[in-house]
């Protein structure tokens, strides 16, 4: 299991936590996204051998935010 920490900007609020978890937590080999609206990020934790960080990006940029 790999854990990254992806620095998004524009969360504010507990929705905005709650829709970028959620986009995270329904890619396959994402087993756990915990948003840090303080720190404006979220912490993943991965299988490598089924999502690669492009695609938690473009989860995280469906739901309207933007991944710095």
């Amino acid at each position: 299991m790999n854990t990254t920490s992806i620095k998004v900007e524009g969360m504010t609020c507990g929705h905005c936590k709650s829709s970028v978890e959620g986009a995270l937590g329904k890619l396959s080999g994402v087993s756990k996204a915990e948003v840090d609206l303080e720190a404006n990020k979220v912490s993943v934790e991965y299988d490598e051998d089924q999502v690669n960080v492009d695609e938690m990006n473009e989860a995280i940029e469906e739901q309207g935010y933007d991944v710095v």
